[in-house]
């Protein structure tokens, strides 16, 4: 019997002026809602990377732990949780990152992957990048190997690929 095809861009809810005025919000609640459309949203997000000897998969909070932490279950590999700096409870490695307007850290646990793990970036959403990009930094600081990054949802007309050049993107709807 052949796998059901399902439409996910029609589970992504729009909201406009959404948090504020000129921003096109994409909303992914219908689809975290529907059991079928959120089970092919994370096939589809682990496509390319079964068998791939992913052992880790890392994601930003917040709505990336709802996908990162199911694609390693599928993958089989262990959840790493980037967090913004002050949340994690043991010694932490961090990296700062610009802004539009000041900046941002990120930050996991020190002893999260053993140098030359291969981790897989996982995130609901690839606007600006600035956040993936210091996360990936994150991994590699700590000696891990980004095998890839994989979106749901990518803003193409944002600029976020050009701050991940060199690595291997991958994503499930574009707008």
């Amino acid at each position: 019997m052949a796998a059901e095809v399902i439409d996910l861009q029609k589970y992504i809810r729009s909201i406009p002026d959404w948090p504020k005025k000129g921003i096109l919000f994409r909303d992914i609640t219908p689809l975290l809602a529907d059991p079928k459309a959120l089970a092919a949203a994370i096939n589809a997000l682990c496509a390319g990377f079964t068998g791939s000897g992913v052992e880790y998969v890392a994601a930003v909070e917040a709505r990336g732990f709802i996908f990162g932490s199911a694609v390693a279950e599928k993958l089989e590999a262990g959840f790493i949780p980037i967090r913004k700096k002050g949340k994690l409870p043991f010694k932490t490695e961090s990296v700062t990152y610009d802004l539009e307007y000041g900046t941002d850290t990120v930050e996991m646990h020190s002893d999260a992957i053993s140098k030359g793990a291969k981790v897989l970036m996982v995130d609901d959403l690839l606007a600006t990048g600035g956040t993936m990009a210091a996360a990936c930094k994150l991994i590699e600081k700590k000696g891990g190997q980004i095998v890839g990054i994989t979106f749901l949802i990518e803003l193409c007309d944002l600029p976020g690929r050009s701050k991940l050049e060199g690595y291997n993107i991958s994503t499930v709807i574009s707008y």
